[in-house]
């Protein structure tokens, strides 16, 4: 057995944890699960003392997707009933980002279903972008729409974009799996892109796809090569409708292994936990932020989150502070 405090030391210190350290956390008992997020909550601690970022995430397109993707409620083979809708005006995305604000999100999350933006959508977004920008220019403003085109992200860039999402969701190995209408490398491509254009890279994870842990070790490897700056880590919330309804791979105990793992793999990097952390971490969703220093406050795309009266009690009764960025003369929000 590993000691995960001296772990973390090694961490702290540049060691880059290895394939057979990282089984060994997925693979621990247990009976060992506070020793493990004690070890964690050394290094996120260290880069990023007790802050939680808050994100909020707002779909400004939803459904009439044409991608296959087995955990999505919006898949072009989906059955599940959701609501659809075309793409927001640019009014109702700056109203977003105003209430974002008010909520105290450092980052506001523009999200459009589909493959990729057409030009007309990407309009709209950059307009917003720019307006939102001028009005509150201290918050991030992620943009996630897809795979771009050429020239459309150099486009984002100059409308003010601070961070681009695009998950790789799974590792290469089990990517097929999931999804046939798009390639692993086109979702590696994408990020590269944003990267060349000097948009932080945000990609990410979806946990719990019938991968193996040996995947998961990929996946978090993946992302380092990638140099991602931001990583969301979602845990699969399984949707009537889609392909991957009735799976249920995850525990709450797994799901802090992982979080553990992708602090000991990314020390420096963001770390939020994403969809589906209230079904599958439940009520150990507290631990969780002793690995993760970043969490999505508000719904998801097709799914509801906990209610941000919960989220702010929670950040309170751990005695964590919300990184509020630039915003130290803004009133803070009352929990």
């Amino acid at each position: 057995m590993l000691n995960w405090n001296e772990l973390a030391q090694r961490v702290l210190n540049g060691h880059s944890v290895t394939k057979e350290e990282s089984l060994i956390i997925l693979n621990s008992d247990e009976d060992d699960i506070l020793s493990l997020m004690d070890a964690a909550f050394i290094i996120r601690k260290h880069y990023f003392a007790k802050k939680v970022k808050l994100n909020m995430i707002i779909s400004t397109k939803t459904g009439y997707c044409p991608e296959n993707c087995g955990y999505c409620a919006q898949s072009i083979d989906s059955t599940a009933p959701i609501e659809k809708n075309t793409m927001m005006s640019k009014e109702e995305i700056i109203a977003g980002a105003k209430r974002a604000y008010e909520l105290n999100s450092g980052t506001y999350c523009i999200v459009a279903s589909g493959r990729g933006p057409t030009n007309r959508e990407l309009d709209v977004v950059t307009n917003a972008v720019k307006e939102i920008k001028d009005q509150y220019n201290e918050m991030r403003v992620c943009a996630c729409l897809g795979i771009l085109r050429e020239g459309q992200a150099t486009k984002l860039k100059a409308a003010g974009v601070d961070r681009y999402n695009h998950n790789i969701n799974t590792s290469k190995n089990n990517h097929n799996n999931i999804t046939t209408t798009h390639t692993y490398d086109d979702r590696v491509q994408t990020v590269a892109e944003v990267k060349g254009v000097g948009i932080s890279p945000c990609s990410g994870v979806i946990v719990g796809m019938k991968e193996t842990k040996e995947d998961v070790y990929q996946m978090g490897q993946a992302l380092k090569e990638m140099n991602a700056d931001s990583i969301p880590v979602n845990f699969l919330h399984a949707i009537d409708g889609t392909k991957l309804a009735g799976t249920n791979e995850l525990t709450p105990v797994y799901c802090l292994k992982v979080l553990a793992l992708f602090r000991f793999m990314h020390p420096t990097k963001e770390i939020r936990i994403s969809g589906g952390r209230e079904v599958n971490l439940r009520s150990l969703q507290p631990l969780g932020l002793f690995a993760a220093n970043s969490l999505f406050i508000g719904d998801y795309l097709t799914t509801d989150g906990q209610a941000r009266k919960e989220d702010y009690q929670m950040l309170e009764d751990l005695g964590f502070e919300i990184d509020t960025q630039n915003k130290e003369d803004k009133e803070k929000v009352p929990f």
